[in-house]
Formats: C-alpha cells, structure tokens, sequence
C-alpha cells in the first residue's frame, strides 16, 4: 500500500490521533513527575510560587477528580453526539457520517480529552505519602500540568460544543462534500476540456483479470500497476470504475501482451499477481478516485428531503445547487478513460473513469424521478442545465456536450407534462426550457 493509500485510510479512522496522544500523555506522566524529582530542590522561590503548594493527599484527590471527570465528559459528550449524528444521518443521508470520522477537529478533542484522562492516571502513580519507606514526595511539576491539561480541556468541551452544532447543520454538511468532491476531480481529470478519450487498444479480446474478493473497488494504485505492466510487457486495460461493486472471480480488467512473448498460463498467473496487488477494495465506498460518490450524497440528501416523510424543498434546492457547481466545473475537464504511458511512451495502462455523460445521466436519472413533482426543485433543475450550459460555452465544449443536454431537456419537459403540477406551474417550466440556448 503507497503512502497516499495509508493516508486516506488513517484520515478516515477515528483512533489514530487519539491513541498517539494517550502514548504521548503515557510517556509524559512518566518523564515529568522523574524531572520533579530532579530539580525539586533547585526551583528558584518564584518558580515554586506558580506550580501545585498541596501535600500528597490534595495532589492525589485532585487527579483523581481530574480523572474520573474527563473520562465522564468524554463519554457523556460523545454518547450525545454520536445519538445526535445518527438522527442528522436519517434526515439527510447514512454517508454524510463519514465526514464526522475524518473530522480533524473531532479527532484532536478526542485526543485531548483521553491524553488528560490518561496523564492524571499516570502521575497519580508517583505521589507518595510519608511514611517507613521514605518521604512524601509530591510532582509539583506534573501536577500543575494536569492541572493545565484540565483548563484546555474545559475550553475543548466548548469550542467542541460550538463545531458540533455547525458540522450537523445540513448546508455544513453539503459543503463538506462539495470541497471533497472538487479535490477528488482536480486529482483524476485534467483540465483539457470535457471530451472523453477515446480507447488505444480494441475493447476485445485479451486475457481477463479476476476480481481477488468482493466489496467496493476504492482506489486503483497507477504507480504500481504501471510498474508492472512494464515489467510483464503488457497492456492492461481497467474495465470497472472506482467506486464498482465487485464480487469476487468477475472479470475487472484485460491484458494484451505488447512483446512476442505469448500470454500463456504461466505468465498470465504471474501478470495476474502483479497486478490484481494494485487494486484496493473495502467494504464503503470512498471519494479518493471516485467522483461520482460525492454526487451519489447529495443526490441522497436530495431525494430524501423530498420525500414525504421529510418534505424540505428548501434543503433539495441547496443540494441542486452545490451539484449543479460540480458538473459546471466538469465542462473544463477531460472525464472518461485515461491512458497511462511508461517513460518511453509505450501505453501500458488504460484506466475507466466516469465520463461526464455519465455523471450527468446519474444526476439526471434521479432528478426527473424525484424532483420534478416540486416546482421549486424542478425549476432548480431546469436552471442547472441552464448554467452547465453556460459553462460548457465558456469552456469551449458545448459541441461535445449539446447532444446530452438536449437530451435530458426533453426528458424534463416529458416528466412536467406528466407531472401533477398545476398547469401555470408547468407552463412557467416549460417557458424556462424554452430559454436555454444549446450553441456556441
């Protein structure tokens, strides 16, 4: 797995900030009450003034209360917050959860509140009472720094508090996956225009690759599965997008061989371990190399706002918009397959990414089923053809995408006709249609 991968999945995780800071609180309730020891009779008197004055028994009631405290409030905080995620989850969409599991600001106030939990713990360790043994003896030093650890963590719980309340805001909601979105299609689609490219070899023919197990196809590995088509030869082409629902022995890919050497049995077992390492799977998908999953959550917020359990036109119409600036910024990209070259220009790899027909086919599909019984969410629609018309003008790629549009005009104008709509409602519709000029 390359550094990218690894990064994308412990940015997805919850416990890994967390559980470096218990290490890090671990190691520090340890080194801190061992440099008490150190200088506890060379502190200047000043010094002394600003750290912890109490014996051993106030040093101990007070972590123990420092303690059982933060371990209460990091629970009780997070108990509520995952009850409030889970209600924000059914109103809207199941997948908008992921955004609360790769928020930094989660992850450090997590961190935080178990590293005060964990360091009271450990400095609780070393204080002593007078007694046969030998002295008390009390870290004046770490004490203090529990007692500090304490006080951020009072002001954590609030500022937690305050981003909580806006991150389950739905419009925060929507623009954090419009930002994931914008990222995940400035990292796979050159801005070249919006003309898919077309293939290099014959979609025909070649020996097929075999999905290794099932689940969700998250991300492609290039550097690898060029390396390997490299060194095999080969000329590999990808034939299912990230973001595919794989099962297990289906083909996802074809090899052809691009030296005299056959493609016999026991080179196609070993082209086959190669390559099939470069493909990752999990059990959600993920918007690493897959654009068409932040468009798939916001059509998720769209239907279920418009359903008649939740019925807020108000929250589809936002959900149009941030959907209708996505496809707007398509019409400067080149979408559809990418041909991979090695450094002599051989093409080794062709990869298959979704085109921007068929990102809007899913947009659209959706939208005319859902959308159109609603004045307001259908003329927000309309609009949208309206402004990636618009965009696709100014980006020189209307020839490429006027066929589409025209398309899926008509397909709306069908579906207002046949939609329960009032007749001057319908007509408003159609007079908008009528406005949307489809030339460069």
């Amino acid at each position: 797995m390359n550094g990218q991968s690894v990064r994308e999945s412990l940015r997805a995780q919850l416990w890994p900030i967390p559980l470096a800071a218990v290490v890090v609180a671990l190691l520090l309730g340890q080194v801190l009450p061992f440099l008490d020891e150190q200088v506890d009779d060379s502190m200047p008197a000043v010094t002394s003034g600003l750290l912890f004055g109490g014996g051993p028994e106030a040093a101990r009631s007070l972590l123990e209360t420092i303690a059982s405290s933060t371990i209460t409030v990091t629970s009780l905080t997070f108990s509520l917050t995952v009850v409030t995620l889970q209600l924000a989850s059914s109103q809207f969409s199941p997948r908008l959860l992921r955004t609360f599991s790769r928020d930094r600001f989660v992850h450090n106030t997590l961190a935080l509140f178990l590293a005060t939990f964990v360091y009271a713990l450990t400095v609780l360790r070393s204080i002593r009472v007078e007694s046969s043994a030998g002295a008390s003896f009390v870290p004046e030093i770490a004490v203090t720094a529990a007692f500090m650890l304490t006080i951020a963590t009072v002001v954590g719980l609030v500022l937690f508090l305050a981003h909580l309340a806006t991150q389950i805001r739905v419009e925060t909601m929507l623009r954090d996956v419009h930002r994931e979105t914008e990222d995940t299609l400035k990292r796979i689609y050159p801005e070249q225009g919006s003309e898919d490219n077309d293939d290099v070899l014959p979609r025909s023919g070649g020996v097929s690759l075999r999905a290794p197990r099932s689940g969700f196809l998250t991300r492609v590995d290039e550097e690898a599965l060029m390396a390997s088509a490299a060194r095999e030869a080969v000329f590999v082409c990808v034939d299912v997008a990230p973001g595919t629902s794989l099962v297990k022995g289906i083909p996802i890919a074809r090899v052809w061989s691009t030296s005299e050497a056959p493609l016999d049995k026991e080179r196609c077992a070993e082209v086959a371990d190669g390559m099939l390492a470069a493909f990752r799977t999990g059990f959600e998908r993920t918007s690493s190399q897959d654009p068409s999953f932040g468009l798939q959550q916001l059509l998720d917020v769209t239907d279920k706002a418009l359903s008649p359990g939740v019925n807020d036109p108000t929250t589809a119409v936002h959900a149009i918009s941030h959907i209708s600036a996505i496809l707007c910024s398509l019409t400067s990209r080149s979408t559809g397959s990418r041909t991979l070259t090695d450094a002599e220009g051989t093409a080794r790899v062709q990869l298959t990414l979704p085109s921007f027909n068929g990102l809007l086919d899913l947009v659209m599909d959706q939208l005319i089923t859902y959308a159109v019984t609603d004045p307001r969410t259908a003329g927000r629609t309309i609009e949208m053809l309206s402004e990636i018309a618009i965009s696709a003008t100014d980006a020189g790629s209307l020839t490429h995408l006027a066929a589409p549009l025209h398309t899926h005009l008509r397909r709306v104008r069908t579906s207002i006709k046949a939609s329960p709509l009032d007749a001057v409602i319908q007509q408003n519709l159609t007079d908008k249609l009528t406005g949307i000029k489809l030339w460069e």
